[in-house]
């Protein structure tokens, strides 16, 4: 007993470490093929920072654990304090910078004991291994976790994204088959493509996408992008999709706003959208019953031409349909299943990149 409880916080850092870092590069991988494959290699990136990152605290923390120690407390005491700026404080964002945070910090500590260890090792005569593996086993036990996560999500994904099917058309298309037979809009305003407000800035932003409210509202007066003074501290409803929604303003050719309602072209409902979902051009013949996160469908849909554009930020498109007075569908491009994403419902005030929209009108 009194061999193992010296060793004990050691090991515990180490293993909490290794989950640690082996969970962030599965997020990383599996958000940087589902979500950041699009347009140039460094939209990649960032989504690898954070695995990266815990690799070399990894490093740092089993040659030196006095530094790497002292490395993570300081990371997670900043990371938490990150979080918490960045909006007003509420005690879901306090669990949440605590989940963000407080394992880094823990295992941090848990690594100052280690080196304490090491020390009454080594003053004790302790020399480590002759043997090239045993002296490096900790490595190996360390990095292989993360590494083969990384390996068996690339090994699953990347045969999805390096399919993806590009015609090089944005003009407006017809969609068939599957019960429905639509008409989506051309690249402009009707199909989102960068345009509209930023939440934090309300400028226009590349990559800034409109929220189900913004989309909603369109028409309200002033009509047009920005702040609807009727409608600070509500939501929009299904209702003013229909009557307001900036689709009903899209000129006949889909390539221009009006300044009065047209009434040509609509938001698909949620049904529409599954029921367009496309693999390599063709539709993928999704089906949806209503409440579930996936689609059934008969083949893996992807982030296809002719209904989205590959070299975009959007992967979701928001659908007509509200969920309750404070949320609003959105479908993935894959049907949700195992390549990600889902159909789901966000905030109505919920507007970034990723989330876009279409609108599309009967032939």
């Amino acid at each position: 007993m009194n061999g193992f409880l010296p060793k004990f916080p050691g090991r515990l850092a180490n293993g909490m470490l290794i989950l640690l870092t082996t969970l962030w590069v599965y997020w990383g991988a599996g958000e940087m093929y589902y979500e950041g494959w699009w347009g140039a290699w460094t939209n990649r990136l960032p989504y690898l920072v954070p695995g990266v990152v815990f690799l070399i605290f990894t490093g740092l923390a089993l040659t030196k654990p006095h530094l790497g120690g002292w490395t993570m407390i300081a990371a997670g005491i900043f990371a938490c304090i990150w979080w918490m700026t960045r909006t007003a404080f509420d005690m879901r964002r306090l669990f949440m910078g605590f989940m963000l945070s407080g394992f880094a910090t823990l295992i941090g500590i848990l690594f100052l004991f280690e080196a304490r260890h090491r020390r009454r090792k080594q003053s004790a005569g302790w020399m480590l291994p002759g043997n090239w593996f045993r002296r490096n086993l900790r490595y190996w036990i360390a990095y292989s976790p993360p590494f083969l996560t990384f390996m068996v999500a690339t090994i699953h994904f990347l045969p999805l994204v390096l399919t993806r099917y590009d015609d090089g058309v944005r003009d407006a298309i017809q969609i068939g088959g599957n019960g429905v037979t639509l008409i989506w809009a051309p690249a402009g305003p009707g199909w989102s493509e960068g345009i509209g407000p930023s939440q934090e800035a309300g400028q226009l932003l590349p990559g800034a996408n409109l929220s189900w409210d913004e989309i909603a509202t369109y028409g309200v007066p002033p009509v047009g992008y920005g702040d609807k003074p009727s409608y600070v501290g509500k939501h929009a409803t299904a209702s003013d999709m229909q009557l307001t929604g900036l689709c009903r303003y899209l000129s006949a050719d889909g390539r221009m706003l009006m300044p009065k309602p047209q009434g040509i072209w609509r938001m698909p409902s949620t049904d529409e959208i599954v029921r367009s979902l496309i693999r390599r051009g063709q539709n993928a013949g999704c089906t949806w019953d209503g409440v579930s996160e996936q689609a059934t469908c008969t083949v893996q849909p992807n982030k296809d031409t002719p209904l989205w554009d590959p070299d975009a930020s959007t992967i979701y498109y928001w659908s007509a349909d509200e969920y309750d007075s404070e949320m609003a569908w959105y479908v993935s491009y894959t049907g949700g299943g195992d390549y990600g994403g889902a159909i789901d419902y966000q905030p109505k005030g919920w507007g970034n990149s990723r989330h876009g929209f279409r609108c599309m009108r009967e032939p």
